[in-house]
């Protein structure tokens, strides 16, 4: 589903080359539910960035279901995005003014889904969360973890190929964390495939693969190490 082959992407800093991906070689097949974790500059969110057609590669080639996305336009990105990938933030991203409902529902709007529809869908995803009797509260009206359930209701509701998870429990409690996650071990156990980005290890361990990055670099691949290869 995910193939990406020898990706870099360097920035300039002071006069400088910085390699934030250097040569990152990744398949994630369908269904799967893959971690990758690093420490803060070791090229994750990058990574995380370029998986979800926010940014593109300097050099390499990166197929999304077997389509080459790094010679798109910025505006077939932007479709890429919108239909093939739910995103969920460490920060949420909800807008203030709309009601958990609105800010479902508005993903849906861009995809051109017409009214009835985007409204069953919208109300089935929040059902989903367990948010089906807070979906006209604004996202001030909500708990973290009520506003994180509501980002994963927006993911949910455009159905799409990929579920991209960005530090989903960086902004919770401990509590709000552990619903968090189950609910993510629920979306995946319903087919659902899930790249879940993470500097923390206990939050990793929950995923099914580990994939370690370290200077841009992966360095270690807990699939190659169940086959027996080196780590």
């Amino acid at each position: 589903m995910i193939e990406l082959e020898n990706i870099k992407k360097i920035y300039s800093l002071g006069g400088e080359e910085v390699h934030a991906l250097d040569g990152v070689t990744l398949n994630v097949c369908e269904h799967e539910f893959v971690a990758i974790v690093g420490a803060s500059g070791s090229g994750k969110s990058t990574l995380m960035n370029i998986i979800g057609c926010l940014d593109t590669p300097d050099e390499g080639n990166y197929y999304i279901d077997g389509q080459d996305v790094t010679s798109l336009s910025e505006r077939d990105l932007a479709t890429m995005r919108n239909r093939k990938i739910g995103f969920i933030f460490q920060q949420f991203n909800l807008l203030p003014k709309l009601t958990a409902y609105e800010n479902v529902e508005l993903p849906l709007i861009y995809q051109g889904v017409p009214g009835k529809e985007r409204r069953e869908r919208a109300e089935e995803a929040l059902e989903r969360v367990g948010l089906s009797k807070r979906m006209h509260h604004r996202p001030n009206q909500l708990s973290g973890g009520q506003q994180q359930r509501v980002a994963v209701a927006r993911a949910l509701a455009t159905r799409p190929s990929l579920i991209l998870a960005d530090e989903p429990t960086g902004n919770l409690d401990s509590k709000s964390s552990r619903d968090i996650m189950g609910l993510i071990h629920e979306l995946h156990e319903q087919g659902n495939t899930i790249i879940l980005i993470t500097h923390d290890d206990s939050i990793a361990e929950k995923a099914e693969r580990q994939v370690r990055i370290m200077d841009g670099k992966i360095i270690s691949d807990s699939k190659d190490q169940l086959r027996g290869y080196p780590a």
